[in-house]
């Protein structure tokens, strides 16, 4: 009875993060409250703590990244923001030309190494097709090109409460988001956590924030809302392959047919419209070009002559 039990738990954690998966209108909702206003200060320090100098940098936001880009656009030499598809978009900034795309998670819409740095949130824990996802990041990012990654923490209260964005979706541990990471091609080099204020919209504690922060990051990092991992992408030199002569079979008719060895000893020709089979081989081809008989052939081993 356990193995149909594990399976109807599994089945119910797939609908619930599918059902529960929020949309950019509930994200824009959040962060414009109270609670949420504190989470973006929170996060927003995290990232500059990782990425402290952007200057001249071509920035790309992944996913629902928009209040964390407004306090690093200005340094950076482009930023643009991009949603997926299943999200929705919400153009951004306020003020001044667009910077937001939509577009295919699976499909980006830019060059190779175009990119110099890749901040993705609110994208990971809701992906459907994390991999193909993880894989048009490694191509567009830039040989010395850097990706950083906010996720929720399964170890943390705010994967397990419904009531902010962060409880929906697949939360993930620093083992795990590090292993599907070298997974596609990419090395972490750097980590980080945050948010460590219980998600209550009490004004005691959102004013008490900093000092939730300062004592998490110091006694309780295991238990923080979300984690934080920075990641290079890897670049090998493909190693040289020796190559094969490649072996083919061709089917060519016969013209005075095929003989087949009879029970008697004796020989029996096929009609003219009998096919013979005759393997084409630079190494391994007779000089002659003498077509097999099949029976002869199937008996012979591959890749020998006759």
């Amino acid at each position: 009875m356990a193995a149909p039990r594990v399976s109807i738990r599994r089945g119910i954690s797939m609908l619930r993060c599918v059902m529960l998966s929020s949309d950019v209108i509930d994200l824009r909702d959040f962060y414009r409250s109270g609670l949420g206003q504190v989470v973006r200060r929170m996060i927003r320090r995290a990232i500059q703590r990782v990425w402290p100098d952007l200057h001249g940098l071509r920035v790309l936001g992944f996913g629902y990244t928009t209040p964390f880009l407004t306090a690093i656009a200005p340094e950076t030499e482009r930023t643009v923001a991009l949603m997926p598809a299943a999200l929705g978009v919400l153009g951004w900034p306020s003020e001044g030309p667009n910077r937001v795309t939509l577009a295919d998670e699976g499909e980006l819409p830019f060059a190779d190494y175009s990119i110099d740095r890749v901040l993705i949130v609110h994208a990971v824990e809701t992906s459907e097709q994390i991999r193909p996802m993880l894989k048009e990041i490694w191509r567009v990012l830039a040989g010395g090109g850097r990706l950083l990654i906010v996720v929720p923490n399964r170890r943390g209260i705010w994967a397990r409460l419904d009531r902010t964005p962060f409880g929906s979706g697949r939360p993930y541990t620093m083992s795990q988001l590090s292993q599907l990471l070298r997974d596609e091609l990419f090395t972490p080099i750097g980590s980080d956590t945050a948010l460590f204020i219980p998600p209550l919209r009490k004004r005691m504690i959102l004013r008490s924030a900093p000092a939730w922060e300062r004592i998490g990051k110091r006694w309780f990092p295991t238990f923080a809302g979300v984690v934080l991992i920075e990641a290079t992408k890897q670049i090998y030199a493909k190693p040289a392959v020796a190559r094969m002569p490649r072996r083919r079979l061709i089917y060519t008719p016969a013209p005075h047919g095929l003989s087949r060895s009879g029970a008697a000893g004796g020989s029996q020709t096929c009609g003219p419209g009998a096919w013979a089979t005759a393997f084409v081989s630079r190494r391994f081809s007779d000089s002659t070009n003498t077509l097999c008989s099949a029976s002869k052939f199937a008996r012979l081993p591959w890749g020998s002559r006759e």
